[in-house]
């Protein structure tokens, strides 16, 4: 499988020399973090931990599920693929379970791209989002410290994939936050790749190679633009929630998953 990915991905990089989407510059950037996922069993140890603590709280978001720590059931790598899986379970006080992978790295700038394909059914609310460094739940800071989010999908507006940026002057309780979205047909049957680039001056979200979110730095302080320090990456599949439950959850469509291929973080030379 190792070797298959290579060739494929040596193949897909002279392909792509002649047709170098929007998002990429080959001199540009350098590879400083990646997880191919060719392996089998727990997700990687030395690349991921687990976000558990807030469960009581629904996550501040009255969420479902109850996010588990090294259970094969919820987070598994086989034949290439991270499967990030939501069941319809009792389990501890909830009646979902699901993983909320951390990375043990964090990154101040740079691109990231996830390659996933999505969950579909009402009441999934996946996502792939960035938190700064040494943050907990229990800080009570968010959203003033800042929240990248570069891919949220819920099931009930199937293909509808969001990007934004929250803080404290610009959140999503006040309406305010920058945010943008983009239509994707075929999101939980085809890979995607999911795209930030983050500057100090900007941030641009990309689907593959369609920019579709642009928020450039005002210059007005951290309350507008708290994002001048290292993020780390979490990639998860919340049930329910403010969001995902706003037109109920399908019970009967689980187990749902999140498929990811890889994930990759760049940073410029």
């Amino acid at each position: 499988m190792r070797q298959l990915k290579k060739m494929t991905w040596i193949a897909l990089f002279f392909v792509g020399m002649s047709i170098l989407p929007a998002c990429t510059s080959k001199n540009e950037y350098k590879l400083v973090w990646e997880d191919e996922f060719e392996y089998t069993g727990l997700p990687d140890s030395t690349l991921w931990d687990y976000d558990q603590e807030g469960n009581p709280h629904g996550w501040g978001n009255n969420e479902e599920q109850f996010y588990t720590r090294e259970r094969k059931e919820n987070a598994w790598v086989e034949n290439g693929i991270l499967n990030i899986t939501a069941i319809h379970e009792p389990y501890q006080d909830k009646n979902f379970t699901s993983a909320r992978l951390i990375s043990t790295a964090d990154w101040q700038y740079g691109k990231v791209e996830v390659r996933a394909k999505l969950p579909d059914a009402r009441g999934t609310w996946s996502a792939i989002w960035m938190m700064p460094g040494g943050w907990t739940f229990d800080d009570g800071d968010w959203p003033n410290i800042g929240e990248i989010d570069i891919m949220e999908h819920v099931g009930h507006d199937l293909g509808v994939i969001h990007a934004s940026a929250h803080s404290k002057d610009y959140q999503w309780q006040k309406q305010t936050q920058k945010t943008a979205t983009v239509k994707i047909e075929g999101v939980n049957e085809e890979f995607h790749s999911y795209i930030l680039e983050w500057t100090p001056e900007v941030m641009k979200a990309y689907v593959d190679d369609n920019l579709y979110f642009t928020y450039r730095n005002e210059g007005l302080g951290v309350d507008k633009w708290p994002y001048d320090k290292p993020f780390y990456l979490i990639l998860n599949v919340a049930v329910g929630g403010a969001w995902g439950s706003v037109e109920g959850i399908d019970s009967l469509a689980f187990p749902q998953t999140m498929e990811v291929d890889y994930v990759r973080i760049y940073q410029k030379k």
